[in-house]
């Protein structure tokens, strides 16, 4: 379903897609579209939908900061401490420029250019260079201090 509510059919199970995901989906080509390619911009678990928008960059797909828990480095850090480096939260993806706020095992990162398809459950990674400084799960991302639900 889009976003704007019309149906795009029936999906393989919400269990088999995440969000930004573009490729499996079996509806391009559509009608009425501008040819952009379709992803994952959402899931309703509780309604069994899967929601698409077309467009890499759809603003559903984009966000400003996540929560990450499970935060350890490779070396020793202090408790609580804030730090400017890159950030990855896709593989190959380029490295972002974030600001990190960490507190015991949780951070905030907050980037410094709003992100594509933050995804709960995923990792990010902190790097200084090419070195790997260590990194997180994600808990849930932000838009501009607000949650995304992913609808």
């Amino acid at each position: 379903m889009t976003v704007d509510g019309r149906d795009m059919g029936e999906h393989a199970g919400l269990m088999y897609y995440t969000i930004g995901q573009r490729g499996g989906l079996g509806i391009g080509g559509q009608q009425g579209g501008d040819n952009a390619p379709w992803f994952v911009v959402g899931k309703d678990l509780s309604k069994n939908i899967l929601y698409v928008g077309q467009g890499f960059y759809h603003e559903s797909l984009m966000s400003t900061s996540l929560d990450a828990s499970s935060v350890h480095f490779t070396r020793d850090m202090p408790e609580e401490f804030t730090m400017e480096v890159t950030a990855k939260f896709r593989y190959r993806q380029p490295d972002s420029k974030v600001t990190v706020h960490v507190k015991g095992d949780k951070a905030e990162v907050v980037f410094a250019e709003p992100q594509r398809a933050i995804t709960p459950g995923q990792a990010v990674v902190f790097y200084d260079g090419e070195e790997c400084l260590g990194g997180g799960i994600i808990d849930m991302a932000y838009k501009d201090g607000v949650a995304c639900q992913y609808i």
